[in-house]
């Protein structure tokens, strides 16, 4: 084919899959393979159907697109780049998969204007796109009016055979079909080709009519490659469909044009190499040297520009007489999209004294979240079939159902990686959402891929976790955390809060709610049994990380160290040891992570240099306290699995008692 015969259409195509193909080579690192296959799937949408203004990537009512399978980034990267998204040029896709480039090998949010979502790990991106589809249906419920619509944009997917192998996939596409988001519409890539080889090897199932029952719309095009109008027709009929989401199976041919490396795993996570690239160029008639894109194809692109410049313009003329008539809604509105948090919000969590009657943090984690949810309208959440275990109900919110997406509480059934994706989601749409999610803390293994990546994407979630330790009691083994704290503490931009009490409690929302907005996850480790107000705890000392909850006036001999439910066992402990005439600092030190943001200067004040005698109690495994221990510390631990036994027995057997900490201490003394 001679460049001359190429009509606009397939030079535009093309346009981006030699980007692709070029980027790839350049780097000598990269997925060639998915560009290549999805470019005619990826033109029909980008130029017919997703709304989004590139001089604003921010704007409010863009349609959110989601490139799940994150592996063929350059994809991506080709499509804002053509679009004239300001935040790319030609010199970054040349950088692609180098140092601080605005191109990573997976596309990152926080990396690249126009990326919604991080997306990589397989089946996350599908999964956030159910989260930003239950966002968007959400504020609609809420702001829309029968004479004005603000809230009305869709949520696009392209994913891949992988992604569909995924259970978190499954998790949440199950979930998305149940609350039937008719404004959620993937693009399966479906080329039959993973890393290993054709999918003929281990995946045979026909997905489309898993879909269906999930209670997904779906469709099928044959000639993915060729045929735009089929596409076209089939996102037409996909938006068509209200009432459920739709799938819709591109066939495709990974790799395509490529003489010798098409539908093959060749093509899928390596580049093509100097004489295939040749021969792909002569194959699909591409005489332009690398990366240079015909100023047909490119103007053709960037009218993207102006159709985003007045697809805005006629939203914020919407807007401004939506302001007029409905001006309470319309406050309520700003607020959220600026993200900031209503003034005085923090006054309504509960404080405590020791005269309170004792009760378990998870239940003092409920009451803040039913406190807050009175003046916070963009907090919502739910847990993974646990809500009435975790204690997050919203009492004054119904459910989240399909026909009820204006209520509050989500119910994700027993999916926790679904709904931790889900959650990262709701975080990242861009609306001043802040999303809960709740289970048991073991279970935070069944979704530490969706934690892991609220920290990576700055997704501002809040986990909240119960059954901190074996105090769960006679459940046994299999659900009581031991390593799963520590493990916890490793992730970067986590902070981890294990409070003692109700007042820890109050501190440890204050802190996720402000991390929340800052665009920072937070996880809450929660008590199963009731827990003491302890005299000197504080909301304050709280969002420290550490403070001192007595003996903090002088230099101490010993310093005994507590976090949760073991802090009590250090108060009556060192009550005992200073009848030695020993002076004995307790601490209390809910969350290393925020500890160790504070000045050095508070940090000597709450464990001074000079003080070696160090001993902690915390029911779970030592790993990662070697930091604040020292050379001359101890720490009563457990470095083994739990047991099945009631709570108080296997905290005895395991010596969370105070005779046990006392005996400890004094042999840290001499």
């Amino acid at each position: 084919m001679a460049v001359a015969t190429q009509s606009l259409e397939e030079l535009c195509i093309n346009s981006v899959r030699f980007l692709a193909i070029d980027a790839v080579e350049k780097a000598k690192s990269g997925h060639p393979g998915l560009p290549m296959g999805a470019a005619p799937m990826a033109y029909v949408l980008w130029n017919h159907f997703l709304r989004f203004n590139p001089k604003n990537p921010k704007w409010f009512n863009r349609d959110r697109f989601v490139l799940s399978a994150g592996h063929g980034s350059m994809l991506q990267y080709a499509l804002l780049y053509l679009s004239g998204y300001d935040d790319l040029t030609i010199e970054d896709l040349k950088q692609f998969r180098q140092w601080e480039s605005k191109t990573p090998g997976h596309p990152e949010n926080f990396m690249t204007q126009g990326v919604e979502v991080t997306t990589g790990p397989l089946g996350q991106g599908i999964a956030n796109a159910v989260g930003l589809a239950m966002a968007e249906a959400h504020l609609a419920a809420k702001f829309n009016k029968s004479d004005h619509t603000i809230v009305d944009h869709y949520t696009y997917v392209i994913l891949g055979d992988g992604c569909n192998q995924e259970g978190v996939a499954s998790e949440a596409c199950s979930l998305a079909g149940h609350l039937g988001l008719g404004k959620l519409i993937a693009l399966y890539d479906d080329n039959h080709i993973t890393i290993d080889g054709n999918t003929n090897l281990s995946f045979t199932e026909d997905v489309g009519m898993r879909y269906e029952a999930y209670g997904w719309h779906v469709q099928s095009v044959e000639a993915g490659n060729t045929d735009l109008e089929a596409i076209h027709k089939a996102i037409e009929a996909a938006k068509a469909v209200t009432d459920k989401p739709s799938l819709i199976k591109v066939h495709t041919t990974i790799g395509y044009g490529s003489p010798n490396k098409a539908n093959s795993h060749g093509v899928h996570g390596s580049a093509l190499g100097g004489d295939e690239v040749k021969a792909t160029r002569e194959n699909l008639g591409w005489e332009y040297e690398p990366f240079v894109v015909p100023d047909d194809a490119l103007n053709y692109w960037r009218q993207a520009i102006d159709r985003g410049a007045k697809l805005e313009e006629e939203w914020n003329k919407n807007y401004t007489n939506y302001k007029a008539k409905y001006g309470a809604e319309a406050v309520e509105l700003d607020r959220l999209l600026s993200g900031k948090l209503p003034e005085g919000w923090d006054k309504v969590l509960p404080i405590y004294t020791p005269e309170d009657k004792a009760d378990a943090t998870r239940n003092y984690s409920g009451k803040c979240l039913n406190s807050l949810a009175g003046v916070l309208p963009e907090l919502l959440g739910g847990s993974a079939d646990l809500a009435g275990s975790c204690m997050t109900l919203i009492k004054s919110s119904g459910d989240f159902l399909k026909g009820h997406y204006e209520n509050r509480n989500l119910r994700f059934g027993v999916r926790e990686h679904g709904m931790g994706a889900i959650c990262n989601g709701i975080a990242l749409h861009g609306s001043g959402l802040i999303p809960y999610g709740a289970t048991f803390l073991v279970f935070a293994d069944y979704m530490r891929a969706a934690i892991r990546l609220s920290a990576l994407s700055h997704a501002g979630a809040i986990w909240v976790m119960t059954h901190d330790s074996v105090q769960l009691g006679e459940d046994g083994p299999t659900h009581q955390p031991i390593e799963t704290i520590p493990s916890l503490r490793c992730i970067p931009n986590l902070i981890v809060i294990r409070p003692a009490d109700g007042n820890e409690t109050s501190g440890a929302y204050k802190v996720a709610i402000e991390a929340a907005n800052a665009h920072h996850p937070t996880l809450l480790a929660l008590s199963r049994l009731a827990q003491p107000n302890l005299p000197g705890t504080s909301l304050e000392g709280t969002t420290k990380g550490a403070y001192a909850l007595s003996g903090g006036e002088e230099t101490p001999d010993i310093i005994l160290i507590g976090t949760g439910s073991e802090l009590q066992l250090c108060v009556k402990a060192a009550d005992q040891v200073r009848g030695d005439g020993k002076k004995v600092r307790v601490v209390s030190m809910p969350s290393w992570e925020l500890f160790d943001k504070q000045d050095e200067a508070y940090r000597e004040s709450v464990l001074p240099k000079a003080v070696t005698k160090r001993l902690v109690v915390e029911a779970a495994a030592s790993f990662g306290w070697h930091r604040y221990l020292g050379f001359e510390g101890d720490m009563i631990s457990i470095e083994r699995f739990g047991a099945s036994a009631p709570g108080p027995v296997a905290l005895e057997k395991f010596g969370y008692t105070v005779d046990n900490v006392v005996t400890r201490a004094k042999a840290l003394l001499g």
